[in-house]
């Protein structure tokens, strides 16, 4: 599949399985990540890799997160259920570096463009992924099991594996129904 065929048909997968995601692919979608812009060369991206146990590990974490009044035995299951969705989760991470020409929101959007990479070159080689976020990525029991400081900000959680069926079709856009000619 050529870049610009797996740019414009990309989807996210939702159901993924196995087989396990190879060191080679993940080193691949990695590499693909740390090429998006980023002023000043700050390299502000960080992967975490869960995948194995310690998927099982990051459900008793999600869990763990549930206030006292929302602790049923349904939702304790539900989240502990999250992270087995697929065979490996990337967390994605932008470590803000305090720096006089690049705001923080312009670390994010560098660490977000990118997961953009990452989630195309899966597309690319026959791997589904889908970029998953939400109030769990901000939970400061999670944060304090990845070990995060202040300035580390989750910028999701990417699941990678085997499509487990037929990718869905991607709609139908017309760019000209997103872009206007500004003139002032």
């Amino acid at each position: 599949m050529d870049a610009i065929e797996a740019i414009t048909r990309r989807v996210s997968v939702p159901v993924l399985s196995g087989p396990d995601v190879t060191d080679e692919q993940i080193q691949l979608l990695v590499s693909a990540a740390l090429r998006a812009a980023d002023h000043a060369w700050l390299r502000p991206s960080r992967y975490l890799l869960v995948r194995g146990e310690a998927l099982a590990q990051l459900g008793d974490v999600f869990a763990s997160t549930l206030e006292s009044g929302e602790r049923t035995d349904d939702a304790v299951a539900r989240m502990k259920s999250l992270p087995l969705r697929a065979p490996l989760i990337m967390v994605s991470v932008c470590r803000v570096i305090e720096h006089p020409k690049v705001p923080r929101d312009e670390q994010l959007l560098s660490t977000g463009a990118g997961v953009q990479n990452l989630l195309n070159v899966a597309h690319a080689i026959g791997l589904g992924a889908i970029w998953r976020t939400g109030a769990i990525t901000q939970h400061p029991l999670v944060r304090a099991a990845f070990g995060l400081t202040e300035q580390d900000v989750i910028v999701g959680f990417i699941y990678v594996g085997t499509p487990a069926g037929k990718l869905k079709e991607p709609p139908e856009l017309n760019p000209s129904d997103f872009v206007t000619d500004w003139k002032s």
